[in-house]
């Protein structure tokens, strides 16, 4: 059995993601110990036990421990199979960690998932930053994916709605993105939920305006108003470059003009274009499981805890993997040095 340290390096409910993801991959039973034992709250939080759960469906796994506040937690998988996973989280818990947990599990079986939480709330990524630019990442390693926002779901309410599928990971192709060298167009799509119209509207002028200060490409923000459990806002952008896609988003609440969530998000976006890496400080990491079985080498705007953690992670797994150049809070380059075949 595994033993995975789960105070390592920056601590937090990712190295449970990643580690139980590759236990259903590689069919390894694993333990983690002193899960986020340096953190204010030690131990499971609900929102960490909800993609345990969805990886305990999918592999048929026996699992000790999945309770909110173990520092202690044993997964047993069996051979994983094709299924329809429904994960109902009755709060705002994040949707896209939990599909950080599912997605590279996922890619092996194939299956489709119903997902209920939250879409867009602080502390985890987006949901069109999952579907717009991590997926358009994952379809250039051969990976196949849908995602549909069926309702939005915000703090503290909840009750958003996303179903999608994954198709059999196939032919698996290495990424090679260092650099780009052109921003082709921007794109987003800013929201509002259970607010008026110009909400989103706003938003969407003032991210256009900011981006079209630098930049002479087309901007297409699509702006979308919708009913949900509670109010909520929020504004996702991407850049479409040679490369792959950049992201910036941010989200609006109580009191914050839609005006500087607009700019807000535009200024993130800009941020990440500084320096000319291909890939962004937020999907560097999310790739590094992939990129493990895919192969090729990446250059990331910021090296951040996150990323460095979820390697140490998979090489407990799989051995030594990747090279990192670079120091955290720098730009660098992440690169396989082996490709894992499983």
């Amino acid at each position: 059995m595994i033993v995975i340290d789960g105070s390592y390096g920056e601590g937090g409910g990712q190295i449970l993601r990643t580690a139980i993801a590759l236990s259903v991959i590689t069919e390894k039973p694993v333990k983690i110990v002193k899960i986020r034992a340096n953190r204010p709250n030690p131990g499971l939080r609900p929102q960490h036990l909800h993609g345990i759960l969805a990886l305990k469906e999918l592999s048929g796994a026996s699992v000790k421990g999945a309770q909110v506040g173990s520092t202690v937690l044993e997964f047993i998988p069996r051979k994983a199979e094709p299924r329809h996973v429904r994960v109902p989280i009755k709060t705002a818990g994040s949707i896209t960690l939990v599909l950080q947990a599912l997605l590279p599990a996922m890619a092996f079986t194939g299956g489709s998932f119903e997902i209920t939480g939250g879409t867009d709330v602080p502390w985890s990524p987006p949901v069109d930053y999952l579907k717009n630019v991590t997926l358009y990442a994952l379809g250039r390693i051969g990976i196949e994916a849908e995602l549909e926002i069926r309702r939005r779901g915000h703090y503290p309410k909840g009750g958003g709605l996303v179903v999608g599928r994954i198709e059999p990971w196939g032919e698996r192709k290495p990424l090679n993105a260092i650099e780009w060298g052109k921003v082709e167009r921007f794109a987003g799509v800013s929201h509002a939920t259970n607010l008026p119209a110009h909400v989103a509207e706003r938003q969407a002028k003032a991210a256009r305006e900011r981006l079209e200060e630098l930049y002479s490409v087309p901007v297409e923000i699509e702006t979308e108003v919708s009913r949900s459990l509670g109010p909520g806002s929020g504004i996702v952008l991407w850049a479409e470059t040679d490369s792959l896609r950049l992201g910036g988003d941010a989200l609006g609440k109580r009191g914050k003009p839609a005006e500087v969530v607009g700019r807000e998000a535009a200024d993130e976006l800009l941020d990440q274009l500084t320096g000319g890496k291909a890939v962004d400080r937020f999907l560097g990491d999310q790739l590094i499981p992939f990129l493990a079985f895919a192969g090729g080498e990446i250059g990331v705007t910021e090296i951040t805890s996150h990323l460095v953690t979820n390697v140490w992670v998979v090489e407990q797994f799989l051995g030594k993997i990747f090279e990192v150049e670079g120091e955290i809070g720098e730009p660098g380059i992440v690169r396989v040095v082996r490709r894992v075949e499983v």
